[in-house]
């Protein structure tokens, strides 16, 4: 760990006076020398300071020691540093971000392209005329698919660089979905952007608004009852499992096993109307709140959840059998799309795609936060890093969330009320909050002004890191294994491009 670097704990509040403020080139070398002893990044990003300069502040998980470890930096608008994308892949689209919205050059950065289109960013380029890389060859040719796509699928380009039917690369244009997100979490009422976090990805409600919440009560020293963060891991799990079967019944239909297609979604319904009995919405708003949650869970109706846990493992156990033992569905998912353990580290991928690939990166267990501090994760591995791994890891994932929620659903195990009044937050504070939602860890970062307002916030989710896995787990397949290898990972443009 660098020693100029501070270190803090997951929803930890701290004074922004502590952090410290390195030179530019001194930071990013401190970036690279931390990832080399195995720290990860998870937050890199600027936003404008007092003086008019561009603060760049830099957040990395140090999965072994539980803590994270923060330090700042100062450059003017247009400022120029050295890049360490070549050596630090993991750093690319940081780097870019940084530079599309303040337009501080990482000077040889490789592939130094937009990334959103950020309202107001400092460097505009039109999404029409996105660089795309480009090969020559007289049998290599380029197909294009979307933005438009069928259905509800989010807005968001692919690129196929082929030869033949064969994927030479695959890169990814996103920015169609961008809100300003961020910018809306500092206006108006810092109390009352829960709805906002709810909607930076609509199959994470949970994963953000906790995060959120956590962010809040950090900074204006609220502690949540126990019983409270219980019905929040319950939440949280059970919108893991729903989206979990959401994935493998998608994965069934993309190549054709309806048994699996309708019965890991039907078995996705009885989650999600679980979910509704508890929080009054299938999908989980309105449920966590600053302080704590707004509904309780009954005994009756605690009751009634475990008995409908027993019928869905039953019923699990069942299709799981037909579907990874049925020869025509190993044929298609084994050894396809594959990302090893060593380009999953090296591009920074993480949740399940990385727990896929046999890195054991999960936020409940590297940053615990609320009952996961007591109640301590062991996150499944697998190792093959293929699309059959990538679906069985939801397996795995299904039964480990299922023992968690039977366990915390025992009677008298609840205890304590389920809100406390959120006060004023403290003024000039910096909080990082990680949450781990179904694709991965979900990361919010806040910092109020000397009033008390929220006057920077920044988010990261899981598909910022992961984007780059299905661009490997492309290369060298066939053009037709695409919307297999896309639904394994299960990616949010939205979430994305905020």
């Amino acid at each position: 760990m660098n020693s100029k670097w501070l270190t803090i704990n997951n929803s930890v509040a701290i004074p922004r006076r502590q952090i410290p403020v390195l030179h530019l080139s001194d930071l990013m070398e401190g970036i690279a020398a931390q990832i080399q002893q195995g720290l990860r990044v998870i937050q890199f990003f600027g936003y404008e300071a007092a003086n008019g300069n561009i603060s760049v502040v830099a957040v990395l998980s140090d999965d072994i020691s539980n803590h994270l470890t923060v330090a700042t930096a100062q450059t003017e608008r247009g400022g120029r540093y050295d890049s360490i994308s070549n050596t630090v892949l993991t750093m690319q689209l940081f780097e870019r971000n940084l530079y599309e919205q303040f337009g501080v050059v990482p000077e040889g950065h490789p592939w130094l392209k937009p990334v959103r289109y950020g309202y107001g960013a400092t460097v505009r380029s039109e999404i029409a005329d996105y660089p795309f890389y480009k090969s020559t060859g007289g049998e290599v040719h380029e197909t294009a698919l979307g933005p438009v796509h069928g259905g509800i699928t989010e807005s968001g380009h692919f690129r196929f660089l082929c030869h033949g039917e064969d994927v030479f690369h695959l890169e990814i244009q996103a920015g169609y979905q961008h809100r300003g997100v961020e910018a809306l979490f500092t206006t108006g009422n810092p109390m009352n952007k829960s709805a906002l976090a709810e909607s930076i990805a609509g199959d994470t409600v949970i994963g953000h608004v906790w995060a959120h919440a956590l962010a809040i009560e950090a900074m204006s020293g609220v502690r949540v009852s126990a019983r409270a963060e219980i019905i929040r891991a319950i939440a949280l799990e059970l919108e893991r499992i729903a989206m979990h079967l959401s994935g493998l019944s998608g994965m069934s239909l993309d190549i054709g096993f309806l048994p699996g297609a309708s019965t890991y979604g039907r078995l996705r319904n009885t989650i999600m109307d679980t979910m509704l009995m508890i929080s009054g919405c299938r999908f989980g708003r309105g449920l966590i709140r600053p302080g704590g949650v707004l509904s309780d869970i009954e005994v009756k109706s605690r009751e009634h959840v475990l008995r409908i846990f027993d019928g869905v493992s039953r019923d699990l156990e069942i299709i799981n059998v037909y579907f990874f033992n049925d020869p025509g569905v190993q044929s298609l998912i084994e050894y396809m799309g594959t990302v090893s353990t060593e380009a999953a580290w090296r591009a920074g991928i993480i949740g399940i795609a990385a727990k896929s690939s046999g890195l054991p990166i999960d936020a409940r267990a590297d940053q615990p936060y609320g009952v996961y501090v007591k109640d301590s994760i062991e996150p499944v591995l697998l190792k093959a890093g293929d699309v059959a791994a990538r679906a069985r890891i939801r397996v795995l994932e299904i039964n480990q969330s299922i023992e968690l929620l039977r366990r915390w659903l025992n009677l008298g195990i609840m205890t304590g009320g389920i809100k406390e009044e959120a006060r004023l937050m403290k003024a000039d504070s910096f909080v990082v909050t990680t949450v781990e939602g179904w694709r991965g860890a979900v990361t919010h970062t806040a910092m109020t002004g000397r009033n008390s307002e929220l006057e920077h916030y920044r988010v990261t989710d899981p598909s910022f890191h992961n984007w780059i896995a299905l661009t490997l787990a492309m290369r060298g397949n066939g053009i037709s294994d695409f919307p297999l290898c896309n639904r394994s990972f299960d990616l949010s443009f939205s979430a994305h491009d905020l």
